[in-house]
């Protein structure tokens, strides 16, 4: 506590806001709070993104010297406020639904720690790397099955995790840790949109798994994923634009060879001169809270609260499955509801673009504070109970901590995701990919049982009990 209170008071010497050390508060307190039994502190580290979107400003000018427009545009004290205060709801929510749940169900009866042998895993992995493109087309095919297609597609990042712990323990192998990195990085590069940060980012979480501040490469390894993500982000940000325009023309079609080369191509042409502006639009879009304040600053003195019109609306949504309900209309683009509360005329779905808003915005918007906090420490709690099940229910550990790493991770860490997505995404990924990782469990168990009681009545081996 001692530490904390340190830290928090410099944060508020070094942010010259005495928001910053409740900031920096909350993030000790969701370590505390989510602090894991087993596994990464998927959660912890979840909620820690979340966190950074929220405060990412208060540091960002004091640091850099860059001045982002939330600054100087807004009145984002309230806001930030309102986002740590939903970022508190969620570790409630969660600890106290994996306390209810490991009441009830207790840890696993037996830990068995390995589910497949290693090349298997590999095999695997290749298939869906190899697969993956046809797979993003076969989504958006069948409209009816895009979530199911998708959230099962994620598979990828779960081999991927389980590829990275294999390599890492007992003997730490830095150097096929390096070559999936690199792979995935290059891959991340050739898609629409920036597919290396979640790659980075399970080898950052693996990296937390394993930690030992004793041995220099684990330090090396965590400090080169932080360098080459942050330099990923500046050269995406560089090179979106342009990219994304021949991707729409002409490279929709080609190898993604020919679309890293293109990529390449856009890089070494890069004017150095304007990193400093992009430096700073990186930091604008990385600290999402300009428009959500904005409108907290029009709500209720000129647009009412919808009165949970806006989650109602989410609700309905998940529960009207598109292959039971065919004619469902689509979402519409988040753009809308920032023109509508925010006040600001910005891009949306006629620009073939969408303007995050965000779960906290929307619940700000329908409840008002404190009532606000009530949806989100609920979902918390759900999504608590639903990590517990998975935990306890599954009985090969790496399937266990590969799953709920790749699942809580992807529901959890986006600040600026809208309610229907954050909780048609958590579904989509809990019911399928979940349930297949499930059915694989069973199966593998199913056939270590047969093994062993087949051990157990071999007549070199004794007499059948």
């Amino acid at each position: 506590m001692l530490i904390t209170g340190i830290f928090a008071i410099a944060a508020t010497y070094v942010a010259g806001h005495w928001v910053a050390g409740v900031a920096v508060l909350v993030l000790a307190f969701v370590w505390r709070l989510l602090r894991p039994s087993e596994g990464p502190p998927v959660l912890a580290l979840a909620l820690s993104a979340q966190w950074l979107q929220v405060t990412l400003g208060i540091f960002y000018t004091p640091l850099t010297g860059v001045v982002l427009s939330a600054l100087v545009d807004s009145n984002w004290v309230p806001m930030v406020l309102i986002g740590l205060g939903c970022i508190v709801a969620l570790a409630l929510g969660l600890r106290i639904g994996i306390n209810v749940v490991m009441r009830k169900m207790g840890p696993p009866a037996e830990r068995v720690e390995l589910a497949f042998p290693q090349h298997a895993i590999i095999v695997a992995y290749a298939a869906t790397v190899a697969s993956s493109a046809a797979v993003q087309e076969l989504a958006w095919e069948y409209p009816a099955l895009t979530q199911a297609i998708l959230a099962v597609s994620f598979s990828h990042l779960g081999l991927l995790y389980l590829l990275l712990r294999r390599f890492s323990r007992p003997v730490f192998r830095w150097r096929p840790i390096a070559a999936l990195m690199v792979l995935e990085v290059a891959l991340g590069f050739t898609g629409y949109f920036a597919g290396f940060r979640e790659p980075l980012l399970m080898a950052f979480i693996m990296g937390l798994e394993v930690f030992d501040a004793r041995d220099v490469r684990h330090w090396a390894m965590m400090g080169a994923i932080v360098v080459v993500m942050a330099a990923s982000s500046v050269l995406w940000m560089s090179v979106r634009t342009e990219y994304r325009a021949d991707y729409a023309d002409e490279l929709v079609e080609a190898t993604r060879a020919e679309r890293f080369q293109r990529v390449r191509s856009l890089a070494g042409s890069l004017d150095t001169s304007g990193l400093g502006l992009t430096v700073q639009t990186l930091g604008d879009r990385l600290w999402a809270i300009y428009y959500p304040a904005l409108a907290v600053e029009r709500v209720p003195d000129v647009v009412p609260h919808s009165d949970g019109q806006i989650l109602r609306d989410a609700l309905v949504h998940l529960v009207t499955p598109r292959i039971l309900f065919p004619d469902k209309p689509e979402l519409p683009s988040d753009s809308e509801m920032v023109r509508k509360y925010s006040g600001v005329m910005v891009a949306g779905a006629e620009e073939g673009t969408s303007i995050a808003f965000g779960y906290a915005a929307e619940s700000y918007v329908d409840f008002g504070v404190p009532w606000m906090f009530l949806p989100v420490f609920l979902f918390g709690l759900l999504a608590g109970a639903a990590y517990q099940v998975v935990m306890s229910g599954l009985f090969f550990r790496e399937l266990a901590i590969g799953v709920s790493t790749v699942i809580f991770w992807l529901s959890l860490y986006l600040f600026e995701r809208s309610w229907v997505k954050t909780l048609g995404g958590f579904i989509a990924l809990l019911v399928y990919l979940g349930g297949v990782t499930f059915l694989v469990d069973r199966y593998l168990l199913g056939r270590r049982s047969k093994t062993m009681a087949n051990l157990v009545s071999d007549p070199l081996m004794g007499t059948a009990r």
